[in-house]
């Protein structure tokens, strides 16, 4: 009998051993769970409503302004106060680009289209100074080519007969050489050509017909007489205009006319024939801004002796400046508002800083940054507005929630709903209301804030409200008026 109280002893205690491992076990497994989690898990910030960024919660729970639960933020995606982080599938997602500062050696080069013209320089006004006729006309038609020496028209002038006869005259008899030379001196004076006097004094027979020939070698730009006409002394009857050398006037916008200046050198490609070029100066840059086009026109001088241009033909002049060294970025990664120029820059670990700068001139589908910028810094090329989004939204880039809290306008809008009341604190009521038109809200739960903890004390929760509300307050909405809805009695 003592034998078998003996082995049921044992039993017992084996049993006693197992069951306190058992529970031991259990006691201690949480703990070493616990100690296996990852040392990277994510670290929860705080929570937020996303309506309402501005507002931060050190717990999860229901969101006190929106019938909706708070949203965690955490340590690798919250940024700081000049960054936001944004994940590499959201940016895929996207379509971010990028581009990178960099320093290139530029020239302050520019095209510009200009129209071919004379150059008024060279033209040439032909006129007779006494009174006459045009007996024969060599040139009958306006931009026809003559030469240096070419005869243009003869010309018949009855004034000059007198002087012609009496200066012969008084050779033939023999007069002191004074008086011949005073009627040679006459003949001067009525502007007689001089070969017409020596032929006078060679052959004795004076003659009053005359050839007008072309001073210089172009085309006549002006016909001003037909055969047969009366002409009177400083009347134009022809005017050439030389080609030897041509204008290229082009209109420069003004931003680009301030880098010109007189005698820079360019180079004229032929619109329609590119393979064609020339080399020019700028010459003069005229003082007159177009009101319309806000362009200057910039004159060119161009060699044209070989003759291979016409008034009328396009020019692409390729106008070259100084060069330098200068920063430059892509000009799409630029975003202008006006009054600044922003980029977003990508900063180590990946996150976003939105960043002045200072922009120059533009080159081709670059633009050159004068400060805000330096070399290596990867820039968003596209994309800048959806990151601007995602970081108002983290109250990292321009929280106009926040700027709402800390200084409401006093010319907010008011708005009016209608609903029912959930719960009421010292700061908000909460409100399930219908939709709300001048809001363009759907029908939602909501937090409104009181202006005061004592305001609206007759409003209980379940009651039907009718409230007039305004942009403002730590909940972004602040209640002006909340009225108990009267209930209708039922027929």
């Amino acid at each position: 009998m003592s034998r078998a109280r003996s082995t049921l002893a044992a039993m017992v205690g084996v049993l006693l051993i197992a069951g306190s491992a058992f529970y031991l076990g259990r006691a201690t497994s949480p703990s070493t769970v616990v100690a296996a989690q990852p040392a990277d898990a994510r670290r929860v910030l705080y929570w937020h409503d996303p309506m309402v960024p501005a507002q931060r919660f050190d717990k999860p729970g229901k969101s006190p302004f929106m019938d909706m639960q708070l949203v965690p933020v955490y340590s690798d995606e919250a940024g700081d106060a000049k960054g936001v982080s944004v994940s590499a599938g959201v940016q895929q997602n996207l379509g971010i680009r990028y581009t990178t500062v960099r320093s290139e050696q530029v020239a302050s080069s520019f095209d510009a289209i200009g129209t071919v013209q004379f150059d008024e320089r060279l033209n040439v006004a032909v006129q007779t100074r006494v009174a006459g006729y045009v007996e024969r006309l060599f040139v009958r038609a306006p931009m026809e080519r003559v030469r240096k020496g070419q005869a243009l028209a003869t010309i018949f002038a009855p004034e000059w007969l007198g002087p012609l006869n009496e200066l012969v005259a008084l050779k033939r008899a023999g007069v002191a050489d004074d008086l011949v030379a005073a009627a040679r001196e006459r003949t001067r004076a009525m502007s007689i050509p001089i070969e017409l006097v020596r032929q006078a004094e060679a052959g004795g027979i004076p003659t009053a017909r005359f050839t007008l020939t072309a001073p210089a070698s172009g085309v006549i730009a002006e016909l001003g007489v037909r055969e047969g006409v009366a002409v009177t002394p400083g009347t134009t009857l022809f005017r050439v205009a030389g080609l030897e050398r041509i204008w290229a006037v082009a209109d420069v916008p003004e931003v680009q006319a301030i880098r010109l200046a007189a005698g820079q050198k360019v180079r004229a490609t032929l619109q329609a024939d590119p393979s064609q070029s020339f080399d020019g100066t700028l010459t003069e840059i005229i003082p007159e801004v177009s009101a319309t086009t806000r362009t200057l026109k910039a004159r060119f001088e161009v060699d044209n002796r070989a003759g291979r241009l016409t008034p009328g033909m396009l020019l692409r002049l390729s106008i070259g400046g100084a060069s330098g060294e200068h920063l430059m970025v892509a000009s799409e990664s630029v975003i202008r508002t006006g009054k600044r120029a922003i980029v977003i820059v990508q900063q180590e670990g990946g996150a976003f800083e939105p960043r002045d700068v200072a922009v120059g001139a533009e080159h081709g589908d670059d633009v050159e940054i004068t400060s805000g910028l330096v070399e290596g810094e990867r820039v968003v090329a596209s994309g800048q507005f959806l990151i601007d989004s995602e970081a108002s939204l983290r109250s990292v880039v321009g929280n106009l929630a926040a700027a709402s809290v800390s200084s409401p306008s006093p010319m907010t809008n008011q708005h009016v709903g209608q609903g029912k009341v959930e719960s009421v604190t010292s700061e908000t009521i909460t409100i399930s209301h219908g939709p709300i038109l001048s809001m363009k809200w759907p029908a939602m739960t909501m937090g409104f804030g009181k202006s005061a903890a004592a305001a609206f004390a007759d409003i209980r929760p379940g009651d039907d409200v009718r409230f007039t509300f305004e942009e403002g307050g730590a909940t972004g909405y602040r209640l002006v008026s909340v009225v108990k809805a009267v209930a209708r009695a039922r027929p």
